[in-house]
């Protein structure tokens, strides 16, 4: 029997339907043998998603800046779905050494066993990552800024010598968001976006989003998604949609308090090296300031030396801000990075203990008394 339908109302709401659905189902054999054709748009089952799917997918090409997007489970997988949509065997790949984590390891313990050359780069290289393109590089991975220190690269550099040479590149937009900077309109081929951050904005739904303008490549991109079954889940998508109905008032927001905030603990005497491009001694200053329109809610710091026990004091004082991985909801989150996780890496920004901070919508005077107070007591340990 066909599903059927006897409901046939008029219904207008401002909130976006949520189309739940593992199967879809044809009008006739010749559709249904012929169902791979609707590819990329349309359905063919429930792996390539639903029409809230679609709806998000639209609503966020249309920030980008771009004429396509497709969603995935997480960021990572929205990376992840990207290289192994164009790299192959044979293939070089660059990486920049800021990368997220997840991405490098991609690399270096999966792509590099199945045979692509992949290489890292400094990420403040600039147009001078000419110098390692090789006849055989495919694609070059960018993040700006580096999501625990924070280096600066420059995109549109990059991407005016990748184009040169037909090259892609993909670019991990996640800290600035299209509002802050749009990389489509500076030559890059794909924006990705982790919308667990922004997006979402409520620390509550992981998601992940690849934005495009080129249509062969959205073709591409879509049928890996397909193959890797990397489906979302039309009530992600329904939560990530309601997210952007306050995405612009949350990035401002917390765009000038971070930036307060920042300003702030420049002046805090436990306080060595601020790494966030907004501020004017930044190694990365000049090119945020031609490229980005926001201040982003992520940064770093470095505090003057002291003991594992003085770090212990600063984050178990902590009260306003919780202790997570995550960045970019309403709550402000502080997390720790080690000395020798900086020391592994090529071209380490620090060879010191990070620590990094999201601020959130939380009131910026509490915020500062709670980073005061845990100062204080890392004072206290550091001696």
């Amino acid at each position: 029997m066909k599903p059927t339908s006897k409901v046939n109302r008029d219904f207008a709401s401002l909130s976006p339907a949520v189309q739940r659905g593992s199967t879809v189902v044809f009008d006739s054999i010749a559709d249904f043998v012929n169902r791979a054709d609707r590819q990329p748009d349309g359905y063919n089952y429930g792996v390539t998603g639903t029409p809230t799917a679609r709806l998000l997918e639209d609503r966020i090409a249309l920030l980008e800046g771009g004429r396509h997007c497709v969603v995935a489970p997480s960021g990572a997988a929205a990376l992840m779905t990207v290289l192994m949509s164009f790299v192959r065997g044979g293939d070089h790949l660059l990486l920049s050494a800021a990368s997220y984590g997840a991405l490098k390891s991609f690399g270096q313990n999966w792509l590099a066993h199945m045979g692509v050359q992949v290489e890292q780069y400094d990420p403040a290289i600039g147009a001078q990552i000419e110098a390692q393109i090789l006849p055989n590089t495919r694609m070059i991975c960018i993040e700006a800024p580096g999501s625990i220190t924070m280096e600066m690269s420059d995109a549109p550099a990059i991407a005016h010598v990748a184009r040169r040479h037909g090259v892609l590149t993909m670019m991990d937009n996640t800290w600035a968001s299209p509002l802050g900077f749009q990389p489509l309109a500076h030559g890059v081929d794909f924006s990705v976006e982790a919308a667990t951050k922004f997006f979402g904005g409520h620390s509550d739904v992981l998601m992940g989003t690849i934005s495009m303008n080129d249509a062969g490549h959205y073709a591409a991109v879509r049928e890996t998604q397909n193959t890797l079954g990397q489906q979302v889940s039309p009530d992600d998508c329904f939560l990530v949609l309601r997210g952007l109905e306050t995405l612009s008032l949350r990035v401002r927001a917390q765009s000038e308090a971070t930036l307060r905030i920042a300003e702030w603990l420049q002046g805090q005497p436990q306080v060595d090296r601020l790494l966030y491009p907004p501020l004017p001694f930044d190694a990365g200053h000049a090119v945020w300031k031609r490229n980005f329109t926001t201040n982003g809610c992520l940064f770093s710091m470095l505090l003057k030396p002291g003991p594992d026990a003085a770090f212990h004091s600063f984050f178990n004082t902590l009260s306003q801000f919780a202790i997570g991985a995550s960045w970019g909801g309403v709550h402000s989150l502080a997390a720790f990075y080690p000395a020798a996780m900086q020391a592994a890496r090529d071209w380490p920004a620090t060879d010191q203990p990070v620590v990094r901070l999201s601020i959130g919508l939380d009131d910026v005077d509490v915020l500062k008394d709670d980073l005061r107070a845990a100062l204080r007591a890392y004072q206290q340990q550091a001696g």
